[in-house]
């Protein structure tokens, strides 16, 4: 596995021939912007898996619909965004120079209350009562995956975004690099999300019994304490966090049908990469998994008309067998 970073970082810095950059020592601003964009790119990628590695990994609930959670988050940013912005002809996009940072910031904020509520009617009424029975609990998730694939299909048929605020839409100077300023908002935001939630589960009364609820459910019962409740809670949160993660990644990467499926694998693979449980590993994981997303689609060789998107998911699947080689419980993951 060391071999295989050396030659990574030696490839891209001192060789890449017949890339679109060439080495980055060659062409450093270049490299210098892939970088940011893998980056920026771990910061929407660790919002999104830190709420399932949360109900996933920490709780040990399967659940197969966090995709869904993400993408209805966005769709619904987009329908208030349009609503206070007064976007009378559905289907043309807004310009950014239309949104002000309210009219951003309040639909990220209704979005991630509705997914929360979905989320904890969906914990309530289908998987409290499956407890431990992961087979069970992936297929009641897929099935009520389908289900709102099927109902965003029919209300929102074609490609849509959430529109930055004009604020944050320009560029700023980094040194000698100009970079997007709302790529670099993405990043700012996944960092705060990181230091919320780990003073939540590690300073506070209700993440200490979130994970001894986890480690020893018997225990924390016997104390007295409604562990029934923390899980809702817990479960709220992590929901809460895919319908952020929707709005942040559907300002920046668009929304269409399918995309649910796209970012449960992301998800999935974040937190197989940094292992199950761990928060710490999950922002690894999304940084290791943004930068080969990112790097593996610039620094490869192309051919033709071809590019090298389809070099990124064989990249991908391949940092996941490697990972998994040496160390099946992923790289801060516990044995089980």
């Amino acid at each position: 596995m060391v071999a295989a970073i050396v030659f990574a970082f030696v490839w891209v810095l001192f060789w890449g021939p017949k890339t679109t950059y060439g080495p980055a020592v060659k062409d450093p601003i270049d490299f210098a912007k892939t970088f940011l964009d893998s980056m920026t790119l771990a910061g929407v990628l660790f919002i999104v898996a830190s709420g399932f590695t949360l109900i996933f990994g920490l709780m040990r609930v399967v659940n197969m619909a966090h995709g869904s959670l993400y993408l209805l988050g966005g769709y619904i940013a987009y329908e208030v965004q349009n609503q206070l912005v007064h976007n009378t002809t559905p289907g043309f996009a807004l310009s950014t120079s239309q949104v002000a940072t309210w009219q951003w910031v309040m639909p990220a904020i209704v979005a991630s209350a509705a997914i929360a509520g979905i989320g904890l009617l969906m914990q309530q009424a289908f998987l409290r009562w499956n407890q431990g029975q992961d087979l069970r609990q992936a297929l009641v998730t897929i099935a009520l995956s389908i289900i709102l694939a099927d109902q965003m299909l029919s209300h929102w048929p074609i490609q849509v975004s959430v529109v930055w605020p004009g604020t944050l839409d320009r560029f700023v100077h980094i040194g000698s690099i100009e970079y997007s300023l709302a790529r670099l908002f993405m990043l700012a935001v996944g960092i705060v999300v990181g230091i919320v939630l780990w003073l939540w589960l590690n300073k506070t009364r209700t993440g200490m019994v979130v994970r001894a609820g986890v480690d020893d459910r018997q225990m924390v019962s016997a104390l007295g304490i409604n562990i029934q409740l923390t899980f809702a809670i817990a479960f709220l949160v992590g929901a809460a966090l895919a319908g952020f993660g929707g709005v942040v990644g559907g300002s920046q990467f668009n929304l269409a049908p399918g995309q649910d499926g796209q970012w449960l694998l992301n998800s999935l693979v974040v937190v197989i990469i940094g292992g199950m449980g761990s928060l710490g590993g999950a922002a690894v994981g999304a940084i290791l998994y943004g930068s080969v997303l990112t790097f593996s689609g610039v620094y490869l060789p192309t051919s033709g008309n071809d590019c090298c998107t389809q070099y990124s998911v064989v990249f991908t699947f391949a940092l996941l067998a490697l990972v998994l080689a040496f160390r099946p419980q992923g790289l801060f993951g516990r044995p089980g």
